[in-house]
């Protein structure tokens, strides 16, 4: 039976996610430091609104508020146990908001990394690893989740183990890295190896692609280096919204509407099949790409000079493709999706 997330692809151009999840938990009162995970249990409505709020200005797709509710992350909290739960009612919640949004909308099992280092560097084996994410999948399938959805990863080595866990709950799945270190993940991957490490899976994912890392600039940068590697698989661009500035003790995003609006043409027409925003994207963004998607026809393949007219600067000089692209930014110990 084909996933409905593959029948849309099937059909349509491109497809629109979704925006931030922890941006806009924290305008509904969510603390640092506090699991988003555990609002699923303590405040499903506000859950709810979450999704709601991303169907409403017109996402085809919405993640689940999983990403950190595998039981790596869950322990810092005492909650290591409560993964599959935490994760099934995420999804069940996520279904009760797609069954009702009068269109197909698909239900995105969010999966996000482990927070741990993989052997030989770390302590995390691949066996463990695989565990891991494969009682999390488990977690989402219960709930109603129509599609698996990893994001923000690093390390090959814990993309596959997340591929085989993904194998082992029989879902089909979507996997994207982020790209915040000079045009590399953290772990020194550039775009040219992750399209390589996404062909040699067994069961590679139905759509590939970046999220996070630093602006809107650097994502697109991102994307045409997958496109350049020729593979025919959709790609997924959720970028920023925006450059992250500390300000008055938060973290703010300065992308405008207007500016991610620009930004989902570009990606389209960089390549993208499945466009959405990450942090700092909120509902009135999503509502003026979706705009923006249906109203302007496709174009050529933008310049990376037209990419940062439109968009701005860079963030370095490298795309992470050369000799002279080694990891340079500074490294953030933790971090999440929104």
């Amino acid at each position: 039976m084909t996933n409905p997330l593959q029948r849309l692809l099937d059909t349509r151009d491109w497809l629109m996610a979704d925006g931030a999840t922890g941006t806009n938990l924290f305008n509904m009162g969510l603390s640092s430091g506090e699991p988003p995970e555990m609002w699923n249990v303590e405040h499903p409505n506000r859950i709810r609104t979450l999704y709601r709020g991303a169907v409403e200005a017109g996402s085809d797709l919405f993640l689940t508020n999983s990403f950190g509710g595998n039981s790596a992350r869950l322990k810092l909290h005492g909650a290591e146990k409560r993964a599959r739960e935490l994760s099934r009612i995420s999804a069940e919640l996520g279904r009760d908001v797609a069954d009702a949004a009068g269109r197909e909308v698909i239900v995105a099992g969010s999966v996000g990394p482990t927070g741990e280092i993989m052997a030989p560097m770390g302590n995390l084996t691949h066996e463990l690893a695989v565990e891991i994410f494969h009682e999390q999948a488990e977690g989402l399938k219960e709930g109603g989740a129509d599609v698996l959805w990893l994001e923000t990863i690093s390390a090959p080595e814990e993309y596959k183990a997340a591929a085989e866990a993904f194998a082992l709950a029989g879902m089909d799945w979507c996997g994207t890295m982020s790209f915040d270190t000079a045009g590399r993940t953290m772990m020194g991957v550039t775009s040219s190896a992750m399209v390589d490490l996404v062909e040699g899976l067994p069961n590679p994912p139905i759509a590939y692609g970046a999220n996070c890392g630093v602006g809107a600039s650097d994502l697109l940068r991102t994307v045409l280096g997958f496109v350049a590697q020729g593979s025919e698989r959709p790609i997924i661009a959720k970028g920023n919204a925006g450059i992250p500035k500390y300000h008055d003790g938060h973290i703010h995003y300065d992308g405008t509407p207007e500016l991610m609006a620009d930004y989902a043409v570009l990606a389209r027409d960089c390549g993208a099949r499945i466009i959405g925003g990450c942090c700092g994207t909120m509902p009135e963004h999503l509502k003026k790409m979706r705009e923006a998607l249906e109203n302007t026809p496709k174009g050529p393949r933008p310049t990376l000079e037209q990419i940062t007219g439109r968009l701005g600067p860079f963030s370095s000089a490298a795309d992470g493709t050369g000799d002279e692209a080694g990891p340079s930014r500074e490294r953030r110990s933790r971090r999440r999706r929104g």
